[in-house]
């Protein structure tokens, strides 16, 4: 499908784009077919240097001359990623940490500092905190609970302020625009990991941010199949981003490519049940005695409700919750005593997971405070009807002692 294809289907509604985009009239397909290729053929050197030349022109044009910098089917992936980040590119990555790791990477160098939310993914935490000093870059983590704290962390050296929203786990929402402002004033980058989210419920790059991270393994593709992971970009950055990508080697596979594009079809159509179920489990959890928080935007009227409310068109189907006991078997039994949740990691599958969240899981964290008698479950709340979910809750809840 042409970009005026596109552009037109965009003037219509979210909905609407994600149905009648990306058609193969040439293949007569409704879902463009998996080109797979590592050879990308040319009629004469002068072709070559024709795509080479048009690339360099317009380097969101789809104009490869290597299989490494895509297909017609990743190209049709990231165009649809493009419109609907409203961002200047799309990268696609074979998983969403790959998306982050190429992101970081593109706009630090030694001695740099970073500043990275204390409730961000673990794995994320690993890549800051750990491996990157191997280069001499500083990460240093700031309360999401407190902008004047990050705001009192930036010096001369800070080059990048990485954000999770809500926070992993313990689903702090932080004030976006005041980080954003708060970067520019300092000429600071600024990434958020939006997979929580996605652009159906906010949009990052409208707001101000450099770097939109998305893992395509979770709601994109929602069918729990296949990885992968994207990173929408402002110009700002481009050319930092688009160098390390050329040396990075991290690439979507146009197999994977193609199960993204089908899964992304009925976004909007699951992520709103996925809302709808868990609020009317977050709800019912909120009644629980034994429960003591509740983690998601249910509460009209809390900090975290009002920052969500301030931002955000909706909620995914992601939440979860503080259990106190003094007895720790007794709440491992309450989850293994789940009927219709899988235990598993990951989520935004149309299946129902959930996991008991060791300190471990949660990383070395510095202002997330967990007693020993407190325990955080977390649920992806799936696309079952949501009274057999409560019901199925609601018969578990008696183990816990």
């Amino acid at each position: 499908m042409s970009l005026e294809h596109i552009n037109f289907f965009m003037g219509n509604s979210f909905k609407t784009f994600l149905k009648h985009t990306a058609k193969d009239f040439h293949n007569q397909s409704v879902n463009p077919p998996v080109v797979r290729a590592s050879t990308i053929i040319f009629k004469s050197m002068q072709d070559i240097k024709k795509t080479q030349n048009k690339y360099l022109k317009d380097p969101v044009s789809g104009n490869f001359d290597y299989g490494r910098q895509g297909t017609s089917t990743t190209y049709a992936l990231q165009q649809i990623l493009r419109k609907i980040e409203e961002c200047y590119k799309v990268y696609l990555t074979p998983t969403g940490f790959g998306a982050i790791f190429l992101g970081v990477l593109s706009v630090v160098k030694p001695d740099d500092e970073i500043l990275v939310t204390d409730s961000v993914y673990s794995p994320s935490r690993l890549l800051t905190e750990t491996y990157l000093k191997k280069f001499n870059i500083r990460a240093i983590f700031y309360n999401p609970n407190d902008f004047n704290d990050l705001k009192s962390k930036i010096t001369k050296k800070t080059k990048l302020i990485f954000v999770e929203n809500p926070g992993s786990n313990t689903f702090e929402f932080q004030d976006l625009s005041k980080i954003v402002a708060l970067a520019k004033k300092n000429k600071i980058y600024t990434a958020i990991d939006n997979t929580w989210g996605t652009p159906y419920f906010l949009k990052p790059i409208k707001l101000g941010f450099d770097m939109s991270i998305v893992s395509a393994t979770k709601y994109y593709s929602g069918h729990s199949d296949v990885m992968g992971g994207s990173l929408a970009i402002s110009k700002r950055v481009f050319k930092l981003v688009e160098a390390t990508n050329k040396v990075s080697g991290l690439r979507l596979g146009p197999d994977d490519a193609y199960l993204i594009l089908r899964g992304i079809r009925t976004l909007d159509v699951r992520l709103e049940k996925h809302q709808e179920n868990a609020l009317k489990v977050s709800k019912f959890l909120s009644k629980q005695k034994k429960i003591i928080k509740v983690f998601y935007p249910y509460k009209k009227g809390s900090q975290n409700y009002k920052l969500w409310k301030k931002y955000y068109s909706g909620a995914s189907g992601l939440l979860g919750f503080k259990i106190k006991s003094k007895n720790k078997n007794s709440v491992l039994k309450f989850v293994n005593s789940l009927k219709l949740f899988g235990y598993g990691f990951s989520w935004g599958g149309f299946e129902s997971l959930a996991l008991y969240q060791t300190h471990q899981a949660l990383g070395k964290r510095q202002f997330t405070h967990i007693n020993k008698d407190e325990h955080i479950i977390r649920m992806h709340i799936g696309l079952e009807d949501p009274k057999d979910i409560i019901d199925d809750i609601k018969q578990a809840l008696k183990f816990i002692k």
